[in-house]
């Protein structure tokens, strides 16, 4: 273990050293670490050989998680996407869904090995996308703000939206194998959701009433005003698994209610979280490619492939497009803005996860990591080599259009016309308040 660690400390001295060089080239911090990991796995040296199911690399992508969940839902700011919602609300409620239909189709149209609740849990594995790989998008100054902000706010949310469908998948997976009863595994979905919710409202209420006394009385000192956040993440995540609820769920929820009530603390607050969760989002993305790259590469067909390069393109370009019409967006912007959807951190912490449930059930799981580890190595690579190149492309394409694009206008046409998508006026308006300014 001792190599183990000083391997993984040298990685990020390296990456950490070079880190202002990387910034704003087509070379990612994703791509080092994975490369490093592949470096450093079973394929070349053999000194990072953790089995996926150990303590170490459980605790690992689980912490990142938690708190990369928790400092994404803390950013709720109503009030800087107020007139910028339609985009992101657009495509978290249309493109999120038929992503995950139309990737389980595909998935269990290809793989005969897989079954459709397995085709499902691997199309909500493979759903949510990782603005940080395509940062020069995002941080482009010369895009529209409704584009960089509908990116960055849909990035923010699905990981969060997506853990609730993967339980659920999981659960119905179980079930569809024999591996448990369906009354079982519907007991224990509503209670991982249930006590996700309570725990995670509860420790995000303490950490929001202990900020708000304590910034009255001035009793925080402002250095360890940033850890609260992060305490009241592992908070969250500690009592829901105490009470067997989801800890992922209580660290989005407890960052969501944290960033609701005390919004102007908590920008100041989540620096530190934010950097932890990019440290530990490299360790994950080293051990990616040390444990479950290796194997994915050893199982490679043209059905994995096949499969990667549509998930990538049409199961992420189709449902963008449909979620925009009637926008009026120029069609360079939609396929901009449908091709910029990387599969992350949030899904190599996913596979992990879905990979412990199917080996505690005893199910065949390579297909999953191959397809799922093919995926994300292609996002990095092409998202990561993309990005910047594309959004000049597109930058200077909207500069040269002739009269002035919707992007840049605030029009009553972008916003959804029907009233179950038209924010504090239905049922959903919850949604529309928790849309992320990472800006």
């Amino acid at each position: 273990m001792e190599w183990k660690l000083a391997i993984v400390a040298l990685a990020v001295l390296g990456v950490a050293g070079v880190s202002r060089r990387l910034s704003g080239t087509s070379i990612t911090t994703a791509m080092a670490f994975v490369v490093i990991g592949v470096l450093a796995g079973p394929l070349v040296a053999d000194e990072v050989n953790l089995a996926p199911t150990s303590a170490t690399v459980r605790t690992v992508a689980e912490a990142t998680l938690a708190v990369v969940l928790f400092a994404d839902a803390s950013r709720v700011k109503l009030g800087t996407l107020r007139h910028e919602f339609a985009v992101p609300l657009r495509l978290l409620g249309i493109g999120l869904p038929l992503t995950i239909i139309i990737g389980a189709v595909l998935a269990a149209g290809i793989f005969s090995q897989l079954s459709l609740a397995e085709a499902f849990v691997l199309a909500v594995v493979l759903a949510p996308t990782d603005a940080a790989l395509g940062q020069s998008v995002v941080t482009e100054p010369r895009l529209p703000s409704r584009i960089r902000q509908g990116l960055n706010v849909e990035s923010g949310l699905n990981d969060g939206i997506c853990v609730p469908l993967l339980l659920i998948a999981l659960a119905a997976a179980d079930v569809e194998a024999g591996a448990t009863a369906s009354q079982h595994a519907v007991t224990i979905v509503v209670k991982q959701i249930g006590y996700g919710l309570l725990g995670g409202a509860g420790a995000g209420l303490l950490a929001a009433l202990i900020v708000e006394a304590g910034s009255r009385r001035q009793l925080i000192a402002d250095s360890w005003l940033q850890v609260i956040p992060v305490a009241a993440a592992t908070l969250a995540y500690a009592v829901a698994s105490a009470l067997h609820g989801s800890g992922f769920i209580a660290a989005f929820i407890a960052g969501a209610v944290f960033g609701r009530l005390v919004p102007r603390e908590s920008d100041e607050a989540s620096r530190l979280g934010e950097e932890l969760g990019g440290v530990l989002g490299g360790v994950t993305f080293l051990i990616f490619g040390a444990i479950l790259l290796g194997p994915a590469l050893q199982q490679l067909s043209w059905q994995v492939v096949a499969y990667a390069i549509l998930s990538l393109t049409l199961v992420r370009m189709l449902p963008v497009a449909i979620a925009l019409l009637r926008t009026r967006l120029r069609a360079d912007t939609v396929l901009l803005m449908g091709w910029f959807g990387p599969r992350g951190l949030a899904s190599v912490v996913f596979t992990l996860l879905a990979f412990l449930a199917f080996n505690e059930s005893g199910r065949q799981v390579d297909t999953l990591v191959a397809v799922a580890g093919w995926t994300i190595l292609l996002s990095v690579l092409l998202h990561g080599l993309s990005a910047e190149p594309l959004a000049r492309w597109y930058a200077q394409r909207l500069s040269a259009a002739a009269g002035e694009p919707v992007e840049l206008v605030d029009l009553p046409e972008l916003r959804p016309r029907h009233a179950v998508l038209s924010g504090k006026a239905s049922r959903h308006g919850a949604t529309v308040d928790m849309l992320v300014a990472r800006d």
